[in-house]
C-alpha cells in the first residue's frame, strides 16, 4: 500500500466510521498532504511499510519552524494514521512505537472579558438593533443578538454554534443539544429569560420558515453561517462597544468558564458545559483574576485570624 492509498483509507475511516467533523477531516488532509510532499523530497518510494522512525525524525526537524501547538497537531495526525494502519494490519511495525516526543507549549492564559465588558458588548448590540434602517436589516440584527446571547449562555465552540440545527433547540424549555468534537453530545439548558427571548424573537423575525433539519443560524441566502461571519459579528459589536481588547468567539467561551469559576461553580460542572473529555483541559480556566484574588486574600487569608493584642 502506498501513502496515498493509506491516506484515503484512513480519511474514509475517520469520516464514515468515527464520524469526525468536516473541520477535523480538513486538518487531517492538510497535514497528510504536507507529510507526503516531505516524503517526495527524500526521493524514496512512498510505500507505507517503508516509513520508519528516521523519516518521522527528519519530518519533525522540518516542521520545527511552526508553533508548538501546530507541530503537536501535525504529529498527532500522523500518529493517528499509523495507529489505524497497525490496527488494520496494513503495517507490522508502527514507526511511532517507542518514540518519545515532547513538545513544550508556552503556558498562556486565555483572553477573557470581565462582566462589565460583556455587558458593554450586549448593550452595543441591542442599541444597534434599535437603529436598524429596514426590515431585512432588522432580521439580521435579531440574528446577531441571538448569536452572542447563545455563545455567552452556553460557552459553545464557534463550530458548534454554526453547525447547530433547528431541531437541536427546544424554544419552549431552552434545552439545547450540542454535538462537540467526535460528535459527542451534551445538553445545556438556557434559563435566562432575556436569552430565551432573544432566541425566540430571532425565530419569529426570520425571513424564512426554518426547517427542523436545517441550520438554526442562517445568512441572507438562507445557508448556514461560516465561522468567519460569527467572528465578523463579534468584531463589529466589540468596536461599537469601544473595547480595545481582541475578542473572538472563543473569548466568549473562555469568559463563560472563567466567570462561572469565579462564582464558585464546581469545575466538574464546567467541564460538562464545555464538552471537555478530560478535566485537565478545563483546568486552564483555574487562573485567578485580579479581582477574585483580592477577594480571596482579603476574606480568607489565615493571617486574618492572628491577634496579638
Amino acid at each position: 500500500m502506498d501513502f496515498n492509498q493509506a491516506k484515503v483509507s484512513f480519511l474514509d475511516h475517520c469520516l464514515y466510521e468515527k464520524k469526525l467533523s468536516s473541520k477535523t477531516i480538513e486538518f487531517y488532509t492538510i497535514d497528510l498532504d504536507q507529510f507526503l510532499r516531505f516524503l517526495m523530497t527524500l526521493d524514496m518510494e512512498i510505500e507505507i511499510s517503508g516509513i520508519s522512525k528516521e523519516e518521522i525524525k527528519l519530518y519533525l526537524k522540518q516542521i520545527s519552524v511552526f508553533k508548538p501547538k501546530t507541530i503537536k497537531r501535525k504529529l498527532a495526525t500522523l500518529k493517528a494514521l499509523f495507529n489505524y494502519l497497525e490496527f488494520e494490519d496494513y503495517i507490522t511495525i508502527n514507526p511511532f512505537r517507542k518514540m518519545r516526543i515532547k513538545i513544550k507549549e508556552p503556558k498562556v492564559n486565555p483572553t477573557v472579558m470581565d462582566a462589565s465588558e460583556v455587558k458593554s458588548i450586549f448593550k452595543a448590540a441591542y442599541k444597534d438593533r434599535e437603529e436598524a434602517p429596514d426590515n431585512e436589516q432588522l432580521w439580521l440584527k435579531y440574528r446577531d443578538i441571538a448569536l452572542i446571547e447563545l455563545l455567552f449562555a452556553t460557552g459553545m465552540r464557534v463550530s458548534e454554534l454554526t453547525s447547530l440545527k433547528r431541531d437541536q433547540i427546544n424554544l419552549e424549555t431552552g434545552r439545547i443539544r450540542i454535538f462537540g468534537k467526535g460528535s459527542k453530545e451534551r445538553v445545556i439548558q438556557v434559563f435566562n429569560p432575556e436569552t430565551l427571548k432573544a432566541i425566540r424573537e430571532y425565530v419569529l423575525m426570520s425571513t424564512v420558515s426554518m426547517k427542523e433539519e436545517g441550520f438554526f443560524f442562517i445568512n441572507r441566502l438562507h445557508s448556514g453561517l461560516s465561522d468567519q461571519t460569527v467572528r465578523h459579528v463579534i468584531r463589529k459589536f466589540t468596536a461599537l462597544a469601544n473595547l480595545q481588547k481582541h475578542i473572538t468567539p472563543h473569548t466568549f467561551r473562555h469568559t463563560f468558564a472563567t466567570l462561572l469559576l469565579e462564582a464558585d461553580v464546581d469545575i466538574k460542572y464546567i467541564q460538562h458545559f464545555l464538552g471537555h473529555s478530560s478535566i485537565a483541559t478545563t483546568q486552564i480556566y483555574t487562573h485567578v483574576s485580579t479581582n477574585k484574588q483580592k477577594q480571596i486574600l482579603t476574606e480568607k487569608h489565615p493571617r486574618n485570624a492572628f491577634e496579638f493584642r
